[in-house]
């Protein structure tokens, strides 16, 4: 019996841990071949591409900071080699930094642009001529681009409200090649950079109706869905996946 995904190829940034790292081994468990990027841990990178073969499908990890433009775009062209081409781009590298605007210095600010825009734009460019009409561009943002829960969320939620920017310029782009450009917005999920047990959650538990934070599971799943033909019609749009945190 086939998968959703089967002979998909998929490249997954930042997918060594938490959501990246869950996206990574769903798409090999419903069928694709899966090259991830990851910035320096490689036990866990390593963990992560041992999960995707013993899907039976082909996996990489491949070192690249999201925040060097000519180390994303020569990720993506060695993933296409290997590949053979690509049909599922999933943006989830990305760093969490800032301070109230009156304590944070730019250097923080451009950071999280470098890796949360720069490292996405440049993805998306370098890939595009490597994808099979009709592909699929995920990229994981935040209802932070929507909402500013806390003080000192500023630059990562302007970050993520540029990609929704950019998501809905490329959907137009791409469409006459079937190429489908959405954005994920998880809200809190239980990963090592929020974990459910830590302190931020004693601020964020109780303004989520479902009264619990998300797995990384979840997101894993709904991006697998946007990635296969059961998506078809969904381009240009941002999903929030957050126990309706923002209702």
């Amino acid at each position: 019996m086939s998968k959703k995904l089967q002979g998909k190829r998929a490249l997954v940034t930042g997918g060594s841990r938490g959501i990246g790292a869950a996206i990574a081994r769903r798409l090999a468990a419903d069928g694709a071949d899966v090259v991830i990027t990851y910035v320096g841990n490689h036990e866990a990178a390593a963990a992560t591409v041992k999960a995707i073969e013993g899907a039976g499908v082909k996996g990489l990890a491949i070192q690249a900071d999201a925040g060097d433009a000519a180390a994303v775009a020569a990720a993506v062209n060695q993933a296409a080699d290997t590949l053979g081409g690509i049909d599922i781009l999933v943006h989830n590298a990305g760093v969490f930094g800032g301070a109230p605007v009156d304590q944070g210095g730019y250097e923080d600010f451009r950071r999280v642009f470098a890796v949360n825009v720069d490292g996405v734009a440049a993805g998306t460019v370098a890939a595009v001529p490597h994808f099979a009409d009709g592909g699929r561009v995920v990229i994981v943002g935040s209802v932070s681009g929507d909402v500013s829960m806390i003080p000192g969320m500023a630059s990562y939620g302007a970050s993520k409200a540029a990609v929704q920017g950019l998501a809905r310029g490329w959907a137009r782009d791409l469409a006459p090649r079937g190429i489908l450009v959405n954005v994920i917005q998880p809200g809190p999920i239980d990963t090592d950079m929020n974990p459910a047990d830590g302190d931020m959650a004693k601020i964020m538990l109780p303004n989520i109706p479902l009264g619990r934070y998300g797995r990384a599971e979840e997101v894993a799943a709904l991006a697998s869905f946007l990635a296969s033909d059961e998506s078809s019609f969904i381009t240009g749009t941002t999903i929030d996946i957050d126990g309706g945190a923002t209702a």
